[in-house]
């Protein structure tokens, strides 16, 4: 059973910033790419970032140039470094993992940017 708890959302005023964290219960190395991943309010989830186990990179346009994607194999935890946050951005946001088995989400975690 893979585990993925997401913290680090909150409330945060336009142009500020917040790092998300996603720990997972495996070793991280288990999995061939790992993501985030939000949903607006009323609206479908869309991919934000991935990364690969070899540690290549992609974003979502929206965000390319404030958003930063990483990982800690040794924390077993996934990271998104959030800076210039605009009210876009308000959303629930999501860790995702694949590997072989299968494909696994946390619950999520509420980011609200807004003065």
């Amino acid at each position: 059973q893979v585990q993925l708890v997401e913290s680090g959302g909150g409330l945060v005023q336009p142009g500020g910033s917040l790092r998300l964290s996603c720990a997972a219960s495996r070793n991280l190395f288990s999995f061939n790419v790992m993501g985030w991943y939000r949903q607006p309010p009323g609206k479908q989830r869309e991919l934000v970032a991935t990364i690969t186990s070899r540690g290549s990179t992609n974003y979502a346009d929206s965000v390319k140039g404030r958003f930063t994607i990483s990982r800690d194999n040794v924390k077993n935890t996934m990271y998104l470094q959030m800076n210039g946050l605009k009210p876009e951005d308000t959303a629930d946001y999501y860790c995702n993992a694949v590997r072989t088995e299968g494909s696994y989400w946390g619950r999520g975690t509420q980011v609200t940017v807004s003065s």
